[in-house]
């Protein structure tokens, strides 16, 4: 019994351990982060009635955000897969800083695009660095982890409606530097987690000289079902596009909502999400990462279709739901990356993350055209449909299959 024991001792000593405190200070530079970028949608009715712009010009500073950070993600990530950067954080949060000042001060619709790609720009480093240091941490719990590191991004993004409620409206686009403090702070903390992160490389790299890791091509079963999973975050991420960018404009037209009450509505959608991010990744870790991805889509997409055609408080209620559902998938689909691409964590942190801004870039400046072309109803009607492709979920491999093609790569 003694042997057995302490044979149990040895197995639970050798398992990498979870870093709670840094997952903690990680989720709150996400939060910080994710709440900067936040200020360029929720500062779009400020800048609307200021500047006259139009739907699509709207759609196209959510598009100079979003796809500067959708195209540099998977760089940052395959580059420091090869050779990690870990003060690339703090200084890629300074540009977000000077972003969100200029944001603040800048006078013409020229001068916000540049703004906004500054801030993109600290989006695009922070994203696929700060998800490798959740893997690093993570121990044996990654879908914990992935939760915890996402949880505070998305709860950064349902500040949105908070901040142009509370700050936006009785300040208007001055407002924004309220958010400097905010920057610096961040910068501060993953000063922190650099440090730590440093530490953390020169304890692997000892590990590294036991034996080496061989990178082998990807098998074509590999290829498609990343492609599908890819897809997948396509029809999300154009659903969530719509909602945080002009759902509030269509509250504004079909319940004769101010600005101020159109926001709660987007804050509370966006909570849900929040929320359902941070369950998700423990619920993977305990019923599969697949299973998560299928009840996220399919499981949202019936309420999706119901939402144009409720009444005001049911749709508050709705929105709850959509938000919870939909959103749970966020960290699992990374994670589920990270497993199907052994090795590049990095690459799939900023493929999965940037193409979730890339086609919310995207598709901020489609839906903005539509919306102009065929009128807001039609358009959030629409889009309610876009979960239905969830139903290619079906052909992603099961977790189990995952293990195997492992042992194969």
């Amino acid at each position: 019994m003694n042997t057995v024991a302490a044979n149990i001792k040895q197995q639970s000593a050798n398992q990498p351990q979870t870093i709670y405190k840094v997952l903690i200070i990680l989720g709150l530079c996400h939060l910080l982060n994710d709440s900067l970028q936040a200020v360029v949608p929720a500062m779009f009715p400020i800048l609307q009635k200021s500047m006259s712009l139009s739907y699509t010009q709207l759609g196209i500073i959510a598009f100079a955000l979003n796809m500067v950070s959708s195209i540099m993600q998977p760089v940052v990530g395959w580059y420091t897969d090869k050779k990690p950067m870990p003060y690339a954080l703090p200084i890629g949060l300074t540009s977000t800083l000077i972003g969100i000042i200029l944001l603040a001060l800048v006078p013409s619709y020229t001068l916000v695009i540049l703004s906004v790609m500054l801030i993109g720009i600290g989006s695009a480093i922070f994203h696929p660095e700060g998800s490798r240091v959740a893997y690093m941490a993570a121990g044996t719990k990654r879908g914990l982890a992935q939760s915890i590191y996402q949880v505070g991004g998305n709860t950064g993004q349902a500040l949105a409606p908070l901040i142009t409620a509370l700050i936006l409206v009785p300040l208007g686009q001055i407002g924004g530097l309220w958010f400097a403090p905010v920057a610096l702070t961040a910068v501060l903390l993953l000063a922190y987690i650099a440090n730590w992160y440093t530490s953390q490389l020169a304890i692997n790299r000892k590990k590294k000289t036991a034996g080496s890791t061989v990178t082998k091509s990807l098998t074509k079963k590999i290829w498609i079902a990343l492609a599908i999973l890819l897809f997948l975050i396509f029809a999300r991420s154009w659903y969530i596009s719509c909602m945080t960018n002009f759902y509030a404009f269509y509250l504004i037209q079909q319940y004769s909502f101010s600005i101020r009450e159109s926001q709660i509505y987007i804050f509370a959608f966006l909570a849900a999400g929040a929320l359902g991010t941070f369950f998700g990744g423990p619920l993977a870790d305990r019923f599969g990462r697949r299973n998560v991805i299928l009840m996220s889509l399919i499981g949202s997409m019936p309420l999706t279709i119901l939402l144009p055609y409720v009444p005001a408080p049911l749709a508050f209620v709705l929105l709850l739901l959509i938000g919870f559902i939909l959103m749970a998938s966020f960290s699992v689909m990374v994670v589920y990356a990270q497993e199907l691409v052994p090795g590049k964590v990095g690459t799939m942190a900023g493929l999965t993350v940037g193409l979730a801004f890339g086609m919310g870039a995207v598709g901020s400046v489609a839906l903005g055209s539509l919306a102009d072309a065929a009128g807001l109803p039609l358009t959030i009607k629409m889009v309610g449909l876009l979960p239905l492709l969830g139903l290619l979920g079906l052909f992603l491999p099961t977790d189990s299959k995952l293990e195997e093609w492992k042992k194969e790569i």
